[in-house]
């Protein structure tokens, strides 16, 4: 069956395309235009199952010499790029009169139609959606190349998409936006597209605060408004005024895991930038609102804090804004040498928060609801979500960097190796000295490098207020000791408020005991006294998938949660679970609402803690109305969830998911782990080598010399992606879903998919990622850069794929993958045609690259990173 995309997007991509070859042609002519036309009608016809098609696509790459490869490479990747906005802007335009609302803009709605229709009272209702707590953590992504000029420039061309999307333009004002998108895409055409050195950490952070400046900022008033009318009409209550429904940390200058360039001073400039990007981005709304705001009746509180004035709403405001300007001034000195606040400098969000309330009661008071509820209640709703300090930032290390910390804090004292002491005697050791209150080292006390800087990330903690500080995560957490032992140095560098120290379980062994962990944690009396809040855990999804597979890391997440939830039930400490999932299906990834409405019962009370990473940031939330869409997702499932959790799994299907899980874990720990030839394999037949020496990201690829198992999650699964293999997201299902099969199972297991969320979410993810993949396009990377003695391997992978997709076929009783949703067929099948002439041309590029053993500076290089994005934005979900 063909499917015809929109027409109206398919005008935009075809609009856009034409203004990138006007561009293309004005730089290199009409004859190289031409030549990208018969690459891409090759690589059409091919698609087409033309061998005459598949000829032409060979013959006009290998007719390229040197000097086209790279502008080849960025046409491309140029159009996949405009291609994405047309889509983004898509989901966000303008609807004509009787056209449904995007799914994303009416879900809150018919999720509290649904909730009320099952019995809960539109005041229960209101009192959940105003409690609700969802924080997204962003975080610094390997795998983003794009520049932020860049992205700014597709900001703007989204914005002429806007423009242009009305019936009753003149052709005065359509020619207008046609020159003005002209321009934009020349911009972006002549801008190089690839940065040419990695970002530092400092450089990621601002690459976050620019993602809130220019997008989050805008979309959370919008959304708070969104949620106050859908409310409203709904059950005729109203969002409170400071409701926080969401709210967001980051780990952009927190994250030192295996990360050496993370540092405590580091850490210290980015909570300072922090701080000096929000003063800076409240005074232009108090700038704003000063402006306004020039009425004269006031009530009688707010004309006692400014005396007599005829404007006293401006007066008010003068203040604020000096305060803020004290603030952002202080910011910026500190940045570079510690400065002293002065008093005018604001230290609590109250500060901030009590003047614009001051305001906003007093035009209520005074019969100016009307202007109340305009810039001012944003402003409002902006102080609330983001605070003084923009996002809370998040503190990430390695259990084992704590426990060399305390090994040689034990021997300085001569107490013996912590690290030969058993588990029971490090818990002894750590809870007295936690109980003690004297000092654990003496002021002379000198540590190795290593130490000094646990210690000084410990003292940047102390110093800072606890307002600008989320968790601190400990990666690699096994044992309750661990927690203690980052508890104690903090103590000792001088933290006395709480401060939620979170295990991180990331792989099959630790999530199977992290509920033993967590129980071992909470019998302590001391642990207890200290805890004063939640307990938060960290689920791992990158390094459990790596570790077992995406089916048997999957189950074990879930019983891992279903073990905390009643372990912290019985103990009557509320949970909260953080969720580190990635960009794509083999770390967790996937439509977020789906995943949190197959969350386990009673693991969504309210709250939802998850990272957001990367190029994921920017598709979901870079632009404000598509930031707005999605967060208004996350709002609907985590009040679903709450509300009316998805079913308890029957008994069989636990068992099936036992057998599942086992039999998964064998075969993709059989190829990963056991096969011989699979190491060498993978780093011929993939250019992760060569992902590791571009400057995609400022954390090394790995975290120590060694094989796959040293490998970071993300280049290990972005890697496969660029061959369209896509081995970490399905590798193992095949075998379990085959073997379930052969046993007669599938009558059930197609009950689970239909009443069990679990399963059908991890199956439409497996089945999505399936599309994605191409058999074909990995044996073009094995038969041109595979010595002879490994395509075996590949070959028998790629049987694997196809196994797994017949049984996914039968599972879901389709004829072809995504019958189901053929908009999305549409859209792989329309990408695919940029994206095979992208992947023919990296398959030359890494022969080249590797005959010729260059270094990053080289025009081969260049070209190799373009085809690397190319095929990250045309396949989105990629790391």
């Amino acid at each position: 069956m063909v499917v015809e995309i929109d027409v109206r997007l398919r005008e935009d991509v075809h609009r856009l395309g034409e203004l990138l070859g006007q561009t293309i042609s004005d730089q290199y002519g009409p004859a190289f235009l031409e030549k990208i036309e018969r690459i891409r009608k090759g690589a059409k016809a091919s698609r087409g199952g033309s061998l005459r098609g598949e000829r032409q696509l060979s013959e006009t790459l290998n007719s390229l010499d040197e000097s086209e490869l790279l502008p080849v490479a960025r046409a491309f990747n140029h159009f996949l790029n405009l291609a994405n906005i047309a889509e983004e802007y898509h989901r966000i335009r303008r609807r004509s009169a009787g056209e449904p609302a995007p799914l994303e803009d009416r879900v809150l709605q018919e999720v509290l139609s649904r909730l009320k229709q099952a019995g809960h009272t539109g005041p229960k209702l209101a009192e959940q959606l105003s409690q609700l707590s969802v924080e997204l953590v962003l975080t610094a992504h390997p795998t983003e190349v794009a520049r932020r000029t860049l992205i700014q420039k597709y900001e703007e061309i989204t914005e002429q998409l806007a423009a242009q999307d009305h019936d009753d333009l003149t052709a005065a004002e359509r020619h207008e936006v046609q020159q003005r998108l002209r321009r934009l895409i020349a911009e972006a055409w002549h801008t190089e597209e690839i940065r040419r050195q990695r970002p530092t950490p400092v450089d990621e952070a601002k690459w976050g605060f620019a993602v809130i400046e220019n997008s989050l900022w805008h979309a959370v008033p919008r959304l708070l408004r969104q949620v106050d009318e859908t409310l409203q009409e709904a059950t005729g209550e109203r969002l409170p005024l400071l409701a926080t429904p969401v709210r967001f940390a980051s780990w952009m200058g927190g994250d030192r895991d295996g990360n050496p360039n993370v540092t405590a001073t580091i850490t210290r400039e980015v909570l300072l930038l922090a701080r000096w990007m929000a003063a800076d981005l409240y005074m232009r709304d108090v700038d704003r609102l000063a402006s306004e705001l020039s009425m004269q009746r006031a009530s009688a509180e707010l004309m006692a804090e400014v005396g007599d004035t005829p404007e006293p709403y401006r007066a008010l405001l003068k203040q604020l804004r000096e305060r803020l300007k004290a603030t952002r001034d202080w910011a910026a000195r500190a940045v570079h040498e510690p400065h002293i606040p002065s008093t005018g400098v604001l230290e609590h969000n109250e500060e901030l928060l009590g003047p614009l309330k001051l305001c906003y009661e007093s035009l209520h008071a005074c019969g100016m609801g009307v202007i109340a509820d305009g810039p001012l209640l944003d402003a409002l709703r902006r102080a609330t979500t983001f605070g003084l300090f923009l996002v809370r930032l998040d503190i990430r290390q390695d259990s084992t960097r704590h426990a060399s910390a305390m090994n040689e804090i034990t021997e300085y004292l001569g107490l013996g190796s912590y690290a030969e002491w058993d588990e029971a005697r490090r818990l002894t050791f750590l809870e007295t000295e936690l109980s003690n209150r004297r000092p654990l080292l003496a002021p002379d006390y000198t540590p190795s490098a290593d130490t000094a800087e646990v210690l000084a990330t410990c003292r940047v903690i102390a110093e800072s207020p606890t307002a600008a500080l989320g968790s601190y995560v400990i990666s690699m957490a096994g044992s309750a000791s661990d927690i203690l032992a980052v508890q104690l140095l903090l103590k000792e560098a001088g933290v006395r408020r709480p401060m939620r120290v979170v295990p991180l379980f990331e792989t099959l062994d630790d999530l199977d005991h992290a509920g033993e962990v967590i129980e071992s944690l909470l019998a302590l009396p001391g642990y207890r006294e200290r805890l004063q809040g939640p307990q938060e855990v960290m689920i791992g999804y990158s390094d459990s998938a790596k570790d077992a597979g995406t089916l048997a890391a999957a189950w074990a997440q879930y019983r891992a949660q279903e073990a905390l939830v009643d372990i912290c039930s019985r103990q009557g400490i509320e949970l909260i679970l953080f969720h580190g999932r990635g960009g794509t299906v083999g770390r967790g990834g996937g439509p977020a609402h789906e995943a949190i409405l197959s969350q386990p019962p009673g693991s969504v009370c309210g709250r939802f803690r998850v990272t957001e990473q990367g190029e994921m940031i920017r598709f979901k939330f870079g632009q404000p109305d598509i930031a707005r869409q999605n967060l208004n997702l996350y709002l609907a499932a985590v009040l679903e969830a709450t509300l009316q959790p998805p079913p308890v799994p029957e008994p069989e299907w636990r068992a099936d998911m036992d057998r599942l899980a086992a039999d998964s874990l064998k075969a993709y720990r059989g190829v990963v782990r056991e096969h011989p030839q699979f190491v060498d394999y993978f780093r011929r037949a993939t250019p992760e080598q060569e992902l590791g020496r571009l400057p995609l990201g400022s954390r090394p690829a790995k975290r120590r010399e060694g094989g796959v198992e040293s490998l970071r999650a993300i280049p290990w699964i972005f890697a496969w992606t660029q061959t369209r293999l896509m081995l970490p997201a399905w590798l193992g299902w095949e075998t379990a879903l085959a073997r379930a099969l052969e046993r007669g199972d599938e009558q059930r297991l197609q009950q689970m998919r239909e009443r069990w969320p679990f399963f059908r979410t991890r199956i439409d993810m497996l089945e999505m990622v399936l599309a994605k993949a191409d058999g074909d396009i990995a044996r073009l990377y094995d038969e041109q850069l595979v010595p002879e003695q490994w395509r075996a391997l590949g070959q028998e992978l790629r049987d694997l794929l196809s196994q797994a997709e017949r049984s996914v076929l039968r599972l879901t009783g389709q004829a072809e993958l995504l019958a189901h949703n053929p908009q999305t067929r549409a859209f792989i099948a329309v990408r695919n045609i940029y994206l095979d002439p992208l992947h023919l041309l990296q398959i030359e590029l890494l022969e080249r690259s590797r005959q010729a053993g260059e270094g990053t500076a080289s025009p081969l290089d260049q070209a190799l990173l373009v085809s690397v994005a190319g095929i990250a934005a045309g396949l989105r979900n990629t790391g």
